[in-house]
This record gives C-alpha cells, sequence and structure tokens, in this order.
C-alpha cells in the first residue's frame, strides 16, 4: 500500500490525499481540477507570492531556500537543495523561492540577504540560515524540526 500526502491546492485551498506513487501522473484537485504542485520530493517545488501560504502552510514540515538567479552564493547551495528534495521528499517540503519574482513573500519574512533559508513547522517560521552554509548544517537543521 503507498503512502499518502496531503497536497493543499493553491487554487481553491482544498485538502487533497495523493498517494505518492501517483505523484508522476500529474494529479488535480479533486473540486476545482486546477494541477496539484509536485511535493513528492523528486525536485524542490517552486514557489510563489500566490502559493506559498498554502503550500508551506500544508506541510508539516519546510525548508524555504530565498535565492535569486544572479547570486553566486545561491547557486552554490542550489545543489544542496536539490539533494535534500530527493532525501526528504514525503517528510518535508523543500521550496525554492526566488526573491525577484516574489517580493511579497521575502518583504513578509525580511529577507535582506540572500541566500536565506527559512525553516516552517507546522506552517510557523521555526528557523533562519543566512548566507551559503555546508550542506550537513542545513541537512542538520532541518533533522532537528522533523
Amino acid at each position: 500500500m503507498s503512502e499518502n500526502i496531503i497536497i493543499k491546492c493553491p487554487s481553491c485551498g482544498v485538502k487533497n490525499r495523493v498517494p505518492l506513487d501517483k505523484m508522476s501522473l500529474g494529479p488535480k484537485c479533486g473540486r476545482c481540477k486546477a494541477p496539484l504542485p509536485d511535493v513528492s520530493g523528486n525536485s524542490p517545488v517552486i514557489l510563489t507570492d500566490s502559493n506559498f501560504d498554502s503550500l508551506v502552510g500544508s506541510a508539516q514540515t519546510a525548508l524555504v531556500d530565498c535565492w535569486a538567479p544572479w547570486c553566486g552564493p545561491c547557486r552554490m547551495i542550489g545543489p544542496v537543495i536539490e539533494e535534500l528534495a530527493r532525501e526528504f521528499g514525503g517528510q518535508a517540503l523543500i521550496g525554492k523561492l526566488n526573491v525577484d519574482e516574489n517580493p511579497q513573500v521575502a518583504q513578509r519574512y525580511q529577507v535582506r540577504s540572500i541566500p536565506t533559508l527559512l525553516f516552517f513547522k507546522n506552517g510557523q517560521l521555526s528557523d533562519t540560515i543566512v548566507g551559503a552554509v555546508p550542506g550537513q548544517q542545513i541537512r542538520q537543521k532541518l533533522l532537528s524540526i522533523l
């Protein structure tokens, strides 16, 4: 029997139960039929001003990488975030938020330097790491809030 994950629809807010082994089929919301984001852990979820609250708010644990494409240190930790998405898929939401394209969330969490990593537990900000740090430090912080 496959493990299920609860995904809150970014369009209408309904919580959908999706078997992890069916994520590759492109699940849709049971109410509004909008596509649901892939949070299975194959890659980080792309977060935006419009979907941030529904995705991070519905996750028990979340790590959000606040970054920009022009930022060298952001590109340095990018592979670490990809690896964590594969390692913790199904256990935690691992997402990336481009701060240039999504200023509202960046402003709300006072992201003034990038990269900034935001750690959430039950939708509430739990911890923050600013700057490029070793991957093991990020992994340990994530493990401490799981």
